[in-house]
């Protein structure tokens, strides 16, 4: 959930904003005379964006994801028990 405060009204809440940030990961837009200037978001949330970027940025990751979305639509997947089986399998 996105939440837009400004800065005004964000001082005398700020510890409840930051609690709700870290536990329910809320995302505040921090404004300053009617502008966006601040994000607040948790640290999960700012290191699952960072991931998703990396990710994207590889072409040969996007096209493993592209490829596996059609392998799906397809109706080309493995089973959870045949999936397990090979896993412990391998660990053996």
């Amino acid at each position: 959930m996105v939440n837009t405060v400004t800065l005004k009204d964000l001082r005398p809440d700020l510890p409840e904003v930051v609690n709700l940030i870290d536990s329910k990961l809320d995302r505040y837009i921090i404004t300053k005379h009617g502008r966006p200037v601040v994000v607040m978001l948790s640290v999960d949330d700012y290191e699952s964006m960072l991931e998703t970027i990396d990710i994207l940025s590889d072409k040969k990751a996007v096209a493993r994801i592209k490829k596996s979305k059609q392998d799906i639509s397809e109706g080309k997947t493995v089973s959870w028990k045949k999936l397990r089986k090979d896993i412990e399998r391998v660990q053996n």
